[in-house]
């Protein structure tokens, strides 16, 4: 993108500069040429480790900000040596006047850099005007590369908006285009090589950030993934990356795959502080000065600012406040314990903040699910459902499905299943009892490794209303069809802490596919597994469409309580002694 420096008037600037504001250094030497100011607590989606589904509580309107407030600290924090404004929310794309605030700015002597951090949403659509009035550099936030996570994560579409905003950036001649990634263990963490790759033919950085704490987030140092193992899982992929050199100020560590178009970085606020050469400084959206992002010291400027205070005033209000920064933020280990606004609500927007009562609606395990390959269902109120594949590939390991028919009576077969017509000899004995009828957990050590592969069905009935709010994407808990996938598939990953006497088996493959059942009123279910091991995946595949089937029922029984589940059931097995099964 242009830089604001290449301008006559910056280079003017350049030439003509005052010594730097002692205002704006503070104790320690570091001088903050740097501004992050919110432009609204307002976003237009709901990320559930951000916000609970129905929002935050917003700030009233009347105590933010105005366009006039906000131009006007901007002109004096530029004044006084700001060079670098960025504009964050809340969403600030969604505030009406955004592309008005970026032309102000650009009017402002002496800003060289003004940019915006966005979830990318509305980017394709007002990116031109954005560029024509001074926006010269982009962060676009996305954690996942993969739309059915997109759309669990944040309760909305819109991952291909994203994608497209991406795109509609690097074609405007923005470069880098900056991709913001929260990295959480359990989470994305399985999806770093494929964000890496993403760089290979775009002008991207994409910067991965070390999960931090804030206000309610339940951050953990479990869920924290450092630097330092993220780029040991790159260097394994590709050996030849490059360390790229850095700015003094630069929050970011960057390296460069060879003759890849773009770069990765790596924000190690976690594990390697940068309080040292911290330049920054935020102004909420309802008008604090923050000097820290971990710190809960906050100065009104809004309220100075409407009792008539005057520039020198504000000035030297400012000035006390950044002489108070501490010399760094609480180590890593008990920075968690500490007070701080939901991230939401500070304007840092790639950065996960939450709202603890509500986290509860969300499994834990959820978010330990690393998805390899599932069906992702495009609905549209007017249309019958249709089963619209997504091909992910993770590792070694090939990640792809199928559509099956959704018709009771149907046959099913894995992939290389062959013909499962032949039903084996039951065993004339249990097997996992002792002799003396005690519950056991069968030795399978012995056992030849093998080809293995199961299907199981469920059938929820649901009753016409429900059925029709499931079909038009109507209930209030979110996307049922979506979010029963996902459980299927990480009930399947959790089958051996269920049902007590299963084996940890590691699956190479989980699919579980939904689709409506007009006549029924049904939510049709089919679930498989596949691995390669010394025992079966019979019970991974039930317990999958057992979890999706239960999950079902929870986001509808609100509507009624007349909802069945039946047909739980094995459709199909390969692999093992006993030999193959099919049921017809």
């Amino acid at each position: 993108g242009r830089e604001l420096q290449s301008s006559g008037r910056g280079r003017f600037v350049l030439e003509h500069a005052a010594p730097f504001s002692a205002f704006l250094t503070d104790s320690f030497g570091r001088q903050h040429n740097y501004l992050r100011i919110s432009l609204t607590e307002k976003c237009n989606l709901r990320c559930q480790y951000c916000m609970p589904e129905e929002g935050v509580q917003l700030t009233p309107k009347s105590e933010l900000l105005t366009t006039q407030e906000i131009i006007t600290l901007a002109r004096l924090f530029v004044k006084e040596g700001v060079e670098k404004i960025r504009l964050t929310g809340g969403e600030p794309l969604i505030r009406p006047d955004v592309v008005d605030i970026v032309g102000q700015l650009y009017k402002l002597e002496g800003l060289k850099t003004i940019a915006v951090t966005t979830n990318g949403i509305n980017l394709t659509r007002l990116l031109p005007r954005l560029k024509e009035a001074g926006l010269n550099a982009i962060n676009i936030s996305l954690d996942t590369l993969v739309p059915a996570k997109f759309e669990f994560i944040v309760r909305r579409k819109g991952f291909h908006k994203v994608m497209e905003g991406i795109h509609k950036a690097t074609e405007l001649g923005y470069c880098p285009v900056k991709v913001n990634c929260v990295v959480m263990r359990g989470f994305n963490d399985d999806e770093v090589l494929d964000f890496v790759d993403f760089t290979k033919d775009l002008p991207l950085d994409v910067r991965f950030i070390e999960y931090m704490p804030f206000d309610g987030n339940k951050w953990n140092f479990k869920k924290m993934v450092s630097y330092k193992e993220m780029l040991d899982t790159i260097k394994q992929r590709w050996p030849e990356l490059e360390k790229l050199p850095c700015e003094t100020s630069s929050t970011a560590k960057s390296y460069k795959v060879p003759h890849f178009q773009g770069q990765i970085s790596f924000i190690t606020s976690m594990s390697e502080h940068f309080c040292g050469s911290c330049n920054r400084l935020r102004i909420t959206a309802d008008g604090n000065l923050k000097v820290c992002l971990f710190g809960n010291s906050e100065v009104s400027l809004r309220d100075h600012l409407r009792s008539g205070a005057s520039e020198e005033e504000l000035i030297q209000i400012i000035g006390a406040a950044v002489g108070r920064k501490k010399k760094q933020h609480a180590g890593m280990f008990n920075i968690s314990q500490m007070k701080n606004r939901p991230m939401i609500l500070i304007g840092q927007l790639f950065l996960p903040g939450s709202h603890p009562e509500k986290q509860g609606h969300i499994a834990t395990e959820i978010l330990q699910t690393q998805l390899r390959g599932y069906c992702v269902f495009q609905k549209d109120a007017s249309s019958t459902f249709d089963a619209k594949c997504l091909d992910a590939s993770v590792g070694p390991v090939s990640m792809d499905c199928q559509s099956k028919e959704a018709h009771s009576g149907s046959q099913f077969h894995t992939r290389d299943s062959g013909s499962c017509t032949k039903v084996p000899r039951a065993s004339d004995s249990l097997t996992h009892t002792d002799d003396e009828g005690r519950a056991t957990m069968v030795d399978v050590g012995g056992k030849p490794d093998s080809r293995r592969s199961a299907v199981a069905g469920a059938v929820v009935l649901l009753g016409e209303k429900a059925f029709r709010m499931v079909k038009q994407n109507q209930m209030k808990k979110g996307d049922v069809l979506a979010v029963a996938q996902i459980a299927g598939i990480q009930g399947a990953k959790l089958t051996s802490q269920l049902i007590p006497l299963c084996h940890n088996i590691p699956l190479h493959h989980v699919e579980v596919s939904l689709s409506l059942d007009e006549a029924r009123h049904a939510v049709v279910i089919r679930s498989s597994c596949q691995s390669w091991g010394r025992t079966g995946v019979e019970m991974e595949a039930l317990t999958a469409a057992s979890l999706a089937a239960l999950t079902v029922y929870d986001m509808c029984k609100a509507v009624t309580h007349d909802i069945i589940i039946q047909e739980l059931k094995l459709l199909s097995k390969t692999g093992g002694q006993r030999g193959d099964f099919s049921r017809v």
